[in-house]
């Protein structure tokens, strides 16, 4: 089954899962609001990322940029 599923999507299954959070927690980033409280580590929270470092680097390997600007801009 993992055979399969790597085949059709590329990746493995946490390698997909991986992708598919950090995704999420972008469009979370882009969405939100520092005036009304919303904080990179609560998202980071909200998408299972215990560590905010981890998640500050992934997401800086992902899209290029710390999630700060994101949630800045």
């Amino acid at each position: 089954m993992q055979y399969a599923f790597r085949r059709h999507y590329d990746t493995t299954p946490i390698g997909f899962l991986r992708r598919l959070r950090l995704e999420r927690a972008h469009r979370d980033l882009q969405a939100a609001d520092p005036a009304r409280g919303d904080t990179i580590t609560a998202i980071a929270h909200r998408w299972g990322y215990a560590n905010p470092a981890s998640f500050a680097a992934a997401y800086h390997r992902a899209y290029g940029m710390p999630p700060s600007r994101t949630l800045r801009t």
